[in-house]
């Protein structure tokens, strides 16, 4: 099994960012950095960190530990 970064990453990068959605887009809509969307996206080693997991979480109206239950099913 991968890092639990890797498995963050990777549900928010099949599910809500998705191939046709802009990075640039998603940046300002989550109020993250466009180069941080593009490490979440392809970037097998990033590290996310929880204040940007978080502002995302946000801007989705999901709390943390909602989201931890998505990536753990």
């Amino acid at each position: 099994m991968g890092s639990l970064d890797r498995k963050i990453c990777s549900y928010i990068s099949k599910n809500w960012i998705g191939t046709t959605q802009a990075k640039t887009q998603f940046a300002l809509n989550h109020d993250i950095d466009e180069k941080t969307v593009r490490r979440i996206y392809g970037d097998e080693n990033y590290k996310i960190s929880l204040l940007t997991l978080n502002k995302i979480c946000k801007a989705r109206n999901i709390k943390l530990s909602d989201f931890f239950k998505l990536i753990d099913s």
